[in-house]
């Protein structure tokens, strides 16, 4: 959406620059905001341009945003306030024209982890993109948008989705969303013979990443096992999340319906690590 925004917009001839806030380590997200200068640090050979440079004139994406730390919530804002950035280890200002689109997961109005100023300098035009589950007739062509991608990229014949197929992927809840509907898709595509349309078998609620939990996740919330704590039964449910996502944190927490950091706090306290 921060891309199709960028297109129809009079910026589209200068750079469109997307980041995964929740992907950058916290001791590296200002250099990469704002780039460097030669001996900031260790390793600093030569001076480098942050992504604000990069994409001046044109966007900015910072997906993720709620997962900025606090530390750099400041000297974000006054980036976006007065246009004007200091590199990492420099004293100059340097000027940059940016638009920014921002986009979040979960809720930013707790200031203990989100400044109240920084979101109302993000949020002059706020757009609610609904879950796939909210928007189940843009399935079908979702799904045979992404077959024709993932199949030109593996280098696999061209096969279509049958009638039951789309079905079954409508009936899905997807608390992955689009992503989520994409890994089923190469999956299925990766597993069914060469050529053959995609039937409904290759979608089993079952065995796809489209189930709405685990189900290690749900036996354990089954009422007639035998009872145990309130601890012990949420680390054995984020421990089943976390199975059912490979490890990938970020996926879990989507679906477990809680923030990155709160996440890792819950894995350290719970001793999952």
């Amino acid at each position: 959406l921060a891309r199709r925004i960028h297109e129809r917009s009079s910026r589209r001839r200068d750079p469109f620059v997307a980041i995964n806030c929740a992907a950058v380590a916290p001791s590296l997200i200002e250099t990469e905001l704002f780039g460097h200068e030669r001996g900031a640090f260790t390793g600093a050979h030569r001076r480098r341009a942050g992504l604000f440079e990069s994409a001046s004139g044109g966007t900015l994406f910072l997906d993720e945003v709620g997962e900025l730390p606090l530390s750099m919530q400041p000297k974000l804002l006054r980036v976006l306030q007065e246009g004007e950035l200091t590199r990492v280890g420099g004293s100059d200002l340097v000027s940059v024209d940016v638009r920014v689109v921002s986009a979040t997961n979960r809720s930013l109005d707790d200031p203990a982890s989100f400044r109240a100023d920084l979101y109302y300098r993000l949020a002059v035009v706020t757009l609610r993109l609904p879950p796939l589950r909210e928007r189940r007739a843009d399935i079908p062509e979702l799904a045979q948008h992404l077959l024709e991608h993932v199949a030109n990229r593996l280098g696999r014949r061209q096969t279509t989705l049958s009638d039951a197929a789309l079905e079954a992927l409508a009936a899905q809840p997807w608390p992955g969303n689009v992503r989520e509907l994409a890994n089923a898709i190469e999956r299925a595509l990766v597993l069914a013979p060469a050529g053959a349309d995609l039937g409904a078998q290759w979608f089993d609620a079952v065995d796809s990443p489209g189930a709405a939990a685990p189900p290690q996740a749900q036996a354990e919330l089954d009422p007639g096992a035998p009872p145990v704590s309130l601890r012990e039964l949420e680390r054995r449910h984020i421990a089943a999340v976390l199975k059912h996502t490979d490890g990938h944190r970020t996926n879990a927490a989507g679906i477990l319906g809680i923030s990155l950091p709160t996440l890792r706090k819950r894995i350290r306290d719970l001793g999952l690590d």
